[in-house]
């Protein structure tokens, strides 16, 4: 079997991540002058236990880390775009050992499926980080943290994770046959 092409780069599925982030990004811009001189920086069950003074980097720290994940999210399906699959890895021969511990894609389209998962994983880690701001971004500096606020966070990571190891067992289970849906 000859290499085929990589698949593209899905676009459109890291538009909906790059969204989230450039809606944060505006919201944090937007909200920042009326934001008091102390920060939370970290909450947990019993609301908010560590403070930073205010700065842009300090009241960013949320989109940073959201600009990271999309960026290793994007990298992630980039690259699993471009693995060898498992078919075109056994029509080439023998490989070396440590070329055989690579998790690689069935085939062509189910790394497309897997690369799809992935940067729908980073939309969902975005509205995670959403979530993180509207604790972070609040015009008082309050200890509190909202009931709804570790559903809302922990729901749009869990569904993709979730996404991402159906698609992957999915691959798996169909020997990555190009057929396969």
């Amino acid at each position: 079997m000859k290499d085929e092409p990589p698949p593209r780069f899905p676009w459109l599925w890291l538009l909906p991540g790059l969204a989230v982030l450039l809606g944060t990004t505006v919201w944090g811009i937007v909200v920042y002058p009326e934001l008091p001189e102390r920060l939370p920086q970290h909450f947990g069950p019993d609301g908010v236990d560590a403070w930073a003074e205010k700065s842009v980097a300090a009241a960013f720290v949320p989109v940073f880390v959201q600009a990271g994940v999309m960026v290793t999210m994007a990298g992630a399906a980039a690259a699993t775009l471009r693995v060898r699959t498992r078919e075109e890895a056994a029509a080439a021969g023998p490989e070396s050992a440590w070329a055989s511990l690579l998790n690689r894609p069935g085939s062509r389209a189910s790394a497309l499926r897997v690369a799809k998962a992935t940067l729908f994983l980073g939309f969902c880690i975005g509205l995670t980080t959403a979530a993180a701001c509207a604790v972070m971004w609040r015009p008082e500096a309050r200890t509190d943290v909202p009931v709804l606020l570790l559903p809302a966070a922990l729901l749009p990571v869990l569904a993709g994770t979730a996404v991402l190891i159906v698609v992957a067992l999915r691959d798996r289970s169909a020997g990555g046959r190009a057929g396969t849906r």
